[in-house]
């Protein structure tokens, strides 16, 4: 499901059972991430859907990249894999107001 930040926030704030989901590459996730996100690049190809597949699926996915492109296909491939619940961030870490923080190396 496609949300504007806001909603996408509002949601995240509340949501005891919440999973960030960053699918930008190592360099991009580089420049900063939403805080507590955990990165799987998706142009990973296979990696990606093995790194997905070790996830718990009754989670709920907030899940982003630099503009939402990536993150919306993300959401369509997990949908795919039999994860209940994924919300992609329209507009991506590029139009992002809210925290930032650093990977950790």
């Amino acid at each position: 499901m496609d949300l504007i930040q806001e909603d996408w926030k509002s949601l995240l704030k509340n949501d005891t059972n919440a999973v960030i989901l960053d699918v930008r590459t190592k360099e991009e996730c580089d420049e900063g991430i939403i805080p507590n996100a955990i990165m799987i690049d998706i142009y990973k190809g296979h990696d990606f859907i093995e790194e997905l597949e070790e996830l718990d699926k009754t989670k709920n996915y907030y899940v982003y990249c630099k503009a939402g492109g990536r993150s919306a296909q993300a959401c369509g491939i997990m949908k795919q894999l039999g994860f209940e619940t994924a919300y992609n961030l329209i507009g991506g870490f590029s139009n992002w107001n809210g925290d930032v923080t650093f990977p950790k190396v």
